[in-house]
């Protein structure tokens, strides 16, 4: 006759409490992870977005250099996510990198999402918004004091709110 293994009641709750935890942490870990914008089909979002914006912002695409009119926006105010509004970064964070594309060198915590992407052969930091997962740019860190960072942002994945 084997021995058979009988958890204890008292385990098992114990188990099921820390996954329940475990799981809760993840959720709070995305404050976003409802969001109506996660379930929008490439349909929904292609009907809401300009052909050129849904490319980058749900294709991950990329606009020309220097054709973005947020190249040249100085007004104080807040640049926020195209396809759904997020508050990404702040006028006060931008400055002209030569790149041509609109760059900032910080964001508004909590807004963003970082990934590796390889699509060039290269690692490099992707990041998108944290509200719909819209394609952003990418940052480096050949960016001005004091973070030493330049978010590299698609002028067409932006729009700007003065004030």
């Amino acid at each position: 006759m084997t021995a058979q293994f009988h958890p204890h009641r008292r385990v098992v709750l114990l188990a099921a409490t820390a996954l329940a935890a475990c799981g809760k942490a993840a959720l709070a870990a995305d404050p976003y992870a409802a969001s109506p914008f996660r379930k929008l089909s490439p349909a929904d979002w292609r009907a809401r977005l300009p052909s050129e914006s849904f490319d980058v912002l749900r294709q991950e695409g990329t606009e020309r250099p220097f054709t973005s009119p947020l190249n040249t926006e100085h007004r104080p105010g807040t640049f926020v996510c195209l396809g759904c509004g997020l508050p990404l970064f702040k006028s006060r964070w931008k400055f002209d990198s030569g790149t041509g594309w609109p760059s900032f060198f910080t964001a508004i915590n909590g807004a963003l999402l970082k990934k590796t992407d390889m699509k060039i052969g290269i690692p490099r930091t992707e990041y998108h918004c944290a509200r719909c997962l819209g394609h952003q740019g990418h940052v480096f860190d050949d960016g001005p004091a004091p973070t030493g960072l330049r978010y590299c942002n698609n002028g067409v994945a932006l729009k700007f709110i003065p004030g």
